[in-house]
């Protein structure tokens, strides 16, 4: 499989602006305590596997204070087993420059569909949380350093995220060195819960459960997106996907038809086709038709996240059909 993607530029586009002044200023906050205080923070691990419960953490959060390069791989995948050693190699040979996570993707099926992945192994970044395509396939090291580069120049300039430097070996230490646990609380335990009923298929569970943490804090993002997510999954569920198809293809106009296939698109990972199905599908009916393609289009926004730039350029499109 020949690589792709190799180039940072367009990263900028990707970004949403709050996110970005948000991060910068974050950054530049840590910078100035380093310098009052003369020291600098512990350093974290540079290389970690991450799974849906800890991306939130492990990921987006990180990103807003190093660049976080992701590694889609699996263990039946024989090039993934070529580019995995490289990149580890050069996470150490950065040292704090990026971080490497490194996502398994058959036990992480929601996270191979969110960010798209066509096939792997497959490398993006998120800067800052905002997601960046870098290439697909085994690349060549030379190339893969030139990417690198430009991504570690991008989150400098653009979001003046710089990481942290980490001495040969302290990586090593850290991760040994004993963390003292810190108490869940009832909302994190009932959030852990509900992640675990979705990871092991307990469909209508995890529903309940993200919904009852939803009535008692509306504003939970996470539970708000594992919701949408589980719900999703529910509708899919027993789906004949070649009799959806063929109904959506002889019915452009049947909007429950339309629905159906966009839920097949979303979580076979065509994120852009399941968008633009559902944007077509309101732009040519109208009444009721037209706001349940409409209301339907929204809820599969939840399941991306508003800050995707694929649910941003959905967004415009559909005010455009609507207004």
């Amino acid at each position: 499989m020949q690589p792709r993607n190799m180039s940072m530029s367009g990263a900028v586009d990707l970004a949403a602006v709050k996110a970005a002044g948000e991060a910068k200023q974050k950054a530049e906050r840590a910078r100035a305590e380093t310098a009052r205080t003369g020291g600098a923070p512990a350093p974290g691990r540079l290389i970690f596997n991450v799974d849906e419960a800890g991306f939130q953490q492990d990921v987006l959060q990180r990103s807003t204070e190093v660049p976080v390069v992701i590694d889609f791989w699996a263990e039946w995948c024989e090039p993934c087993k070529q580019l995995g050693p490289v990149l580890e190699r050069l996470a150490t040979e950065y040292a704090g420059q990026f971080v490497l996570a490194k996502i398994d993707v058959d036990a992480n099926q929601m996270l191979f569909q969110q960010f798209g992945v066509q096939g792997i192994p497959a490398v993006f970044a998120v800067i800052a949380g905002q997601p960046v395509p870098l290439f697909q396939g085994a690349a060549p090291e030379a190339q893969i350093r030139q990417v690198l580069d430009q991504l570690i120049q991008a989150a400098e300039q653009q979001f003046g995220i710089v990481g942290t430097p980490v001495e040969p070996g302290a990586q090593d230490e850290a991760a040994e060195e004993d963390v003292p646990e810190v108490p869940e609380s009832p909302q994190d335990l009932a959030l852990a819960a509900a992640h675990q009923a979705l990871d092991a298929g307990d469909l209508g569970g995890a529903v309940r459960a993200y919904q009852g943490l939803l009535a008692d804090d509306p504003a939970n993002g996470e539970a708000k997106l594992g919701l949408a997510q589980a719900q999703l999954l529910e509708r899919v569920q027993g789906a004949d996907a070649t009799q959806v198809r063929k109904a959506a293809a002889e019915g452009p106009a049947d909007v429950r038809a339309q629905i159906a296939a966009a839920d097949l698109d979303l979580v076979g990972g065509h994120v852009e086709d399941a968008f633009g199905r559902l944007v077509d599908a309101v732009r040519r009916t109208a009444g009721e038709d037209r706001d349940a393609a409409r209301v339907h289009l929204l809820s599969l926004f939840d399941v991306i996240g508003g800050e995707d730039p694929r649910v941003v350029a959905a967004r415009g499109a559909l005010a455009r059909v609507l207004f």
